[in-house]
């Protein structure tokens, strides 16, 4: 038995073939999406179907699952058309809509009945911005859809008359309760939708996708589908997380979430309070300053990654007094949008380029850091950090990293790990059974915390309350 397990992220989609019963890789395939911050849903089917063009096709597949982006907006009319180009996750537009949002409903009762507070990525804000910018396409709203909820419906054969082969039926959009946790209008917790809340952001009811659970699937052409999931529930399950498992990924922007069998409430809105794609939860925390942060100190001091490396561990654990607060982007966590980054704690004696190196590993690990003190605070057991993302595969980061987090760090095999939740998600719609798959590691570095180097990153962190 074969399945298909696709990621659909913001900047491409990529396609994984495995065996439904080992997990082995069988095929792969991948397509490029448009830069920008919002997209014609049109430009992700057509990436869709080339990637999985080029992973073999669907004949002999079983079922198919989608990963996709969270948080986008995808909205419908009556029959069945996209109305305008889906806002996604990183367009920051919608800011003042969730603030409006949080005046009208209050923070507290925002994480009391859907776990998260409003903030730009969510869909609820995108929808308040679609009603108070363009008035007459939010009128025209008959359904809202997130990203993998629309591929998902096209991929079964649904969609607008002439344009699909079994036309648009609005009933037949399906989600999962990981992705539809992170629109703002759903309670993991209670399983169901806060339609006073959808009401409030758009201004008026629309059609929402049916919630199937985790190994629960839908006819497919000549396949069963997934029920998909938003992509850090199923980058976890990709890697087979369990509670007390911390996945922290270091991409573009940095994430730090956690397995936890119960839901969690912060009214600060420091920690989103999402559900994930086993039917248990995934407590959040988004940094928005991550593997740039290596990047930009590569680009000072003229080296390569790997250079940049040798000259951290070169360096002494705290680089000597200097510190890095890499808030170059502002910052999503804290809540600094306007703030800029700072080198403190410099003297003639240890302004060397090994400290700067140091300095900014410590600094990007550091703020990552924090957010997983949040997240053990709202009381989520922790047990182990599984360290992922591009930046991870660095040895001097691997080695800081089991300097600055007090748990054991594990660094799985780079892998495309949401299109394998997916993948994971699509073998158990088949069989009935969460797959259990290995997880190989590349690395495992020894715990060998040294407390100076939180100590003297939060006293200059401290500066910007």
């Amino acid at each position: 038995m074969r399945v298909i397990g696709v990621d659909s992220s913001t900047q491409s989609c990529k396609v994984v073939v495995r065996d439904a019963d080992t997990g082995a890789l069988l095929a792969t395939g991948r397509a490029k999406h448009p830069d920008g911050t919002e997209v014609d849903p049109q430009a992700w089917w057509s990436a869709l179907e080339t990637a999985i063009a080029q992973a073999g096709g669907t004949t002999g597949v079983d079922a198919v699952a989608i990963g996709g982006q969270q948080h986008g907006m995808v909205v419908l009319d009556a029959q069945g058309r996209v109305i305008r180009p889906a806002l996604l996750w990183n367009d920051t537009r919608s800011a003042g809509a969730a603030a409006d949002l949080i005046d009208e409903v209050g923070a507290a009762d925002y994480a009391e009945r859907t776990g998260v507070v409003p903030v730009a990525s969510f869909t609820a804000t995108k929808l308040r911005w679609l009603r108070d910018h363009e008035p007459d396409n939010a009128a025209g709203v008959a359904a809202v859809a997130l990203p993998h909820d629309w591929l998902t419906w096209r991929l079964r054969g649904y969609g607008p008359a002439g344009e699909s082969r079994l036309g648009p039926d609005l009933t037949q959009l399906v989600t999962d309760r990981s992705d539809a946790s992170g629109t703002a209008y759903f309670s993991a917790e209670a399983e169901g939708y806060d339609r006073a809340l959808l009401i409030g952001a758009l201004g008026h009811d629309a059609a929402l996708p049916r919630v199937l659970g985790p190994g629960e699937a839908v006819p497919g052409d000549g396949f069963l589908v997934g029920a998909g999931a938003g992509d850090n529930a199923a980058a976890a399950l990709g890697l087979d997380a369990r509670p007390g498992d911390v996945v922290i990924s270091l991409g573009t922007s940095g994430t730090v979430f956690a397995a936890t069998d119960r839901g969690v409430h912060d009214v600060t809105g420091t920690v989103a309070g999402f559900a994930d794609a086993t039917g248990g939860f995934l407590p959040l925390v988004c940094t928005l300053n991550a593997a740039r942060v290596l990047d930009a100190m590569a680009l000072v001091l003229g080296v390569s990654h790997d250079e940049l490396g040798e000259l951290a561990l070169a360096a002494e654990p705290g680089a000597g007094g200097v510190v890095l607060v890499p808030y170059f982007e502002g910052e999503r966590t804290p809540n600094l949008p306007g703030a800029t980054g700072s080198l403190t704690g410099l003297t003639l004696a240890n302004s060397t380029r090994e400290n700067f190196a140091r300095a900014a590993i410590e600094g990007m690990l550091c703020g990552l850091a924090a957010g997983l003190d949040a997240i053990r605070d709202l009381g989520v057991e922790a047990r182990r950090v599984l360290l992922i993302g591009g930046a991870a595969a660095n040895p001097a980061v691997q080695a800081i990293a089991a300097q600055v987090f007090d748990l054991p760090v594990q660094v799985p095999v780079p892998g495309e790990y949401v299109a394998d939740g997916a993948a994971r998600q699509a073998a158990w719609a088949l069989t009935g059974q969460r797959p259990t798959w290995p997880v190989a590691l590349a690395a495992a570095p020894a715990p060998d915390v040294k407390a100076q180097i939180r100590q003297q990153y939060a006293l200059a962190a401290a500066h910007y309350r």
